[in-house]
């Protein structure tokens, strides 16, 4: 169905937009049932170069937000996230140029949008971090252009907790083999952190944004 008016997600922002211009933009994506307030918490511990925005999903579910339906729900298809993740790509349109390059950050969900704004978009994007999450099977749709993606290419952090109850070992075996073989993966695992994100990882996180974006 053909979309009649483009995205205008709730969004929430690190800077001022007087503030914002030259700077390097960093893309929050929040995981399932929550909402944009629940990672701009992080701001406080990534580089302050960066203008951070964190975007609400669009679609309210329970206490929170959902990008599309969960893996194992009788609903859920490719079509669903392509949906979602076509309406975000269409609001970064609308703000990234004024900035001077664009990374990514997902939690749980989250990482799966993220991973999949990075496949519809192969050039776009200086660096992808994913934090607790997966990757998502294209299943042959023509949104998704892995095929410009190689191992070695766009920096992407993948942190997890090896025994994370969420995320189930098929995904996780997929979204290791997808990443090593199409970005240059830094993975990177913690313990008895769960389904969350500790401040070793935060670290982690923000180091890798340093060197491979600011001084990339």
């Amino acid at each position: 169905m053909p979309k009649t008016a483009p995205w205008n997600p709730t969004v929430l922002w690190s800077k001022p937009e007087a503030e914002r211009p030259g700077t390097p933009l960093l893309v929050l994506f929040h995981g399932y049932l929550a909402n944009e307030e629940d990672l701009m918490g992080l701001a406080d511990y990534l580089p302050s170069e960066f203008t951070i925005a964190s975007v609400r999903a669009p679609q309210a579910l329970g206490p929170g937000y959902t990008w599309f339906p969960l893996m194992n729900d009788a609903d859920f298809s490719v079509e669903r996230v392509v949906d979602a993740v076509d309406d975000v790509a269409g609001w970064l349109d609308s703000v990234k140029d004024v900035h001077s390059s664009v990374s990514l950050l997902g939690f749980s969900m989250g990482m799966a949008v993220a991973s999949t704004l990075l496949r519809h978009r192969p050039a776009d994007f200086a660096a992808v971090v994913g934090l607790s999450g997966f990757v998502v099977p294209a299943e042959g749709n023509p949104f998704f252009h892995d095929d410009e993606l190689t191992a070695g290419g766009v920096p992407f952090f993948w942190g997890r907790d090896q025994a994370d109850p969420v995320i189930d070992a098929p995904r996780i075996e997929f979204t290791h083999a997808w990443l090593n073989e199409h970005t240059a993966l830094t993975k990177i695992l913690y313990s008895n952190m769960g389904h969350g994100i500790n401040m070793q990882e935060l670290g982690h996180v923000k180091e890798f944004l340093t060197h491979l974006v600011l001084k990339g």
